[in-house]
């Protein structure tokens, strides 16, 4: 069964069709620009992603402050970081930046998503991927990149939903809670 979400960003609002779950998330989602009074969720999300999950490959945890200079750098380049709310709290955000640090990719980004883990499962993660790839378009981007580790089934499938390929894996290129990471490596070209 679906149900009509109604979301907004970059300034207008969408309608999408979302399966309905048994997730928590009852409420409209709104998709919107961070502001600085979200970096503090934003820091929230992050840091459970860190301690509980291979979708960072990062083992220290941050503070606002590290979130904020993210941010920053993220808008000084002109790169989105989206949000979306669920009764006024960020549920999960979504961003991209450079894929790589030379100028022959500067047409090129790879981008991060997570939602809070009360959040998930209500098509939160999707709405997201789907402005982020909007604001690509907007923003001159050819080829919007994903890594993702090898075993993230569920990333991998919404990936593929949303039109990304797989180009390779790389084995045991990462490290976490005491065991080797494999990267899988999905790309979607945006722009011809």
């Amino acid at each position: 069964m679906q149900e009509r979400q109604i979301y907004f960003g970059h300034g207008a609002a969408y309608a999408v069709d979302r399966p309905k779950t048994e997730c928590a998330v009852t409420a409209p989602i709104l998709l919107r620009d961070a502001v600085d009074a979200d970096l503090a969720s934003i820091r929230d999300i992050y840091n459970h992603a860190v301690e509980h999950s291979t979708a960072i490959w990062n083992e220290v945890l941050v503070d606002v402050d590290n979130r904020r200079q993210w941010w920053n750098a993220r808008i000084a380049k002109g790169y989105p970081v989206l949000v979306a709310v669920v009764d006024g709290k960020v549920a999960g955000y979504a961003s991209y930046g450079d894929w790589r640090a030379f100028d022959g990719y500067r047409h090129t980004v790879e981008h991060s998503v997570y939602v809070d883990r009360e959040a998930r499962g209500a098509g939160i993660g999707e709405q997201l991927m789907r402005a982020l790839i909007e604001r690509a378009a907007a923003g001159n981007v050819h080829v919007m990149i994903a890594g993702i580790e090898a075993e993230n089934a569920a990333s991998i499938r919404l990936h593929e939903k949303l039109g990304f390929r797989v180009v390779g894996t790389f084995s045991e290129v990462g490290i976490k809670f005491g065991r080797w990471l494999d990267l899988t490596c999905m790309e979607l070209r945006i722009l011809s």
